[in-house]
């Protein structure tokens, strides 16, 4: 089942022991389009602090879901590597988190969860540290894609509002496009396995398709 990205935010989070706060954001692989970390905002808790908590720690997402459940104690997460929201998170960073939790990395060349395709709740022991250098981390936020133009292989198509995420192994499976004019302001969906690529100068996103090929898709879908 898929679950909007957009209806997820200002979600509430529990940890084992009590409440941490509320997610403000998702971080996903642009190169996979697996969402690595939800972004908890820890409001008056942490004094506002932002920290990363991984799917490994939440299972699956169900729909209807108000909360959001932890399997973490706030201890854990008070004093989990914090992140700073006007920076990208390095690898370097990533593995520091993951050291810390204990969890199994993951590479490019590796399946979506390190050794398994979703994330567990008790992850296998992780590889060396070794194995993932030289590797880029490749993490963007999917508030910052919003609102990025849409552009097909022969023009643009619209805006981006929304993504479609995959409750059980946290992939994004399609891009939600406010098309405006140029399809009666209808919302559009296209895979993200067409996304090319993402311009983080141009705050664009390209799609490998043309403009007739994404509206008969459309047509068909509806």
């Amino acid at each position: 089942m898929l679950h909007s990205i957009q209806q997820r935010y200002g979600e509430k989070l529990r940890a084992t022991d009590g409440e941490i706060g509320h997610v403000r954001d998702f971080y996903f692989d642009d190169k996979n389009w697996t969402v690595r970390y939800v972004v908890a905002d820890t409001g008056r808790w942490l004094s506002g602090r932002l920290v990363l908590i991984s799917p490994h720690a939440l299972g699956r997402l169900y729909p209807q879901g108000k909360v959001l459940l932890v399997n973490l104690t706030r201890e854990q997460i008070e004093k989990s590597p914090s992140i700073d929201e006007h920076k990208p998170v390095s690898r370097q960073h990533e593995e520091e988190y993951h050291r810390y939790y204990g969890y199994p990395y993951y590479a490019e060349t590796w399946p979506l969860w390190g050794l398994a395709s979703y994330p567990v709740v008790a992850p296998p022991p992780p590889p060396t540290a070794a194995k993932t250098h030289g590797v880029d981390s490749h993490l963007r936020s999917t508030r910052v894609v919003k609102g990025y133009n849409v552009e097909a292989s022969d023009g643009g198509i619209g805006e981006v509002a929304d993504f479609l995420i995959s409750g059980r192994s946290w992939v994004l499976r399609e891009m939600v496009i406010e098309s405006g004019h140029w399809y009666s302001g209808k919302g559009i969906h296209i895979p993200t396995e067409k996304i090319s690529r993402i311009s983080y100068n141009e705050s664009t996103v390209y799609v490998d398709s043309t403009k007739a090929a994404i509206m008969e898709a459309a047509q068909v879908a509806a």
